[in-house]
């Protein structure tokens, strides 16, 4: 049971939230490019608001119910129900808020600042590498990689101290793995994300329904973009 509550912990922090070199790197920008294209162009993503998504957490062999809710630059809600309690974190752009019933907590606490920090980027619905100079991040393009026998272009994605690494298929522009260094209740580790079953959703928008990182699968069956979400569901 020990061993359970720790990996759920570490699924707040993960959820939040993805070697051999080959051919020749293209620049950054080209690379950019071709994911926004692979993503439905600049209009399509820049029209994203809000995005909804359902659907589970494998880990251990215990499937645990996930909703994540999303309004652009507002605020992110992370819902999971494991063993019959309602369990939620809540990201936004001044606080968060972490309560865990499963943990025997009584009510919501207030997400450590460190923690905060390093989720708060999901707040941005377009992905930080869309209009990533206007953000205010600086973007190194790292050569290529193998990505399950495929090349994928390497960028190191950097703003005030904070370095995620996206790995973009070469062939489809799609982000099949991000790498980022995260503090989960006082402790700092590698957070290794790895994307696959990428389709459009009902509304057009494309997105990746499978994430696999260390301590399971999330996969996703339900994704609903620009859907009407109300700020309430953001405060504890």
């Amino acid at each position: 049971m020990i061993s359970t509550m720790k990996t759920l912990k570490t699924i707040f922090a993960a959820a939040l939230t993805m070697v051999s070199f080959a051919a020749a790197a293209q620049s950054t920008d080209e690379v950019v490019s071709k994911y926004v294209a692979a993503m439905g162009g600049a209009e399509k993503l820049a029209s994203l608001k809000t995005v909804k998504m359902e659907g589970n957490i494998n880990t251990q062999g215990v499937d645990v119910g996930v909703t994540i809710t999303k309004k652009h630059l507002v605020g992110m809600r992370l819902d999971l129900e494991i063993m019959g309690t309602s369990n939620f974190q809540i990201a936004t752009p001044t606080k968060g808020w972490v309560f865990m019933p499963v943990m025997q907590q009584t009510e919501p606490q207030e997400m450590e600042a460190e923690q905060l920090k390093s989720v708060q980027s999901q707040l941005d619905v377009h992905g930080s590498l869309f209009n990533y100079k206007e953000k205010g991040y600086t973007l190194v393009a790292e050569g290529t990689e193998k990505i399950d026998g495929k090349d994928a272009h390497k960028l190191k994605l950097t703003k005030d101290g904070k370095e995620v690494n996206y790995f973009v298929d070469a062939a489809s522009g799609y982000i099949v793995r991000t790498t980022t260094k995260i503090n989960a209740q006082g402790t700092e580790m590698v957070v290794e994300n790895n994307y696959g079953d990428y389709k459009k959703n009902a509304e057009g928008f494309v997105f990746p329904y499978t994430n696999t990182n260390s301590q399971g699968v999330i996969t996703f069956d339900k994704i609903s973009a620009n859907v009407a979400v109300d700020d309430k569901i953001f405060s504890n």
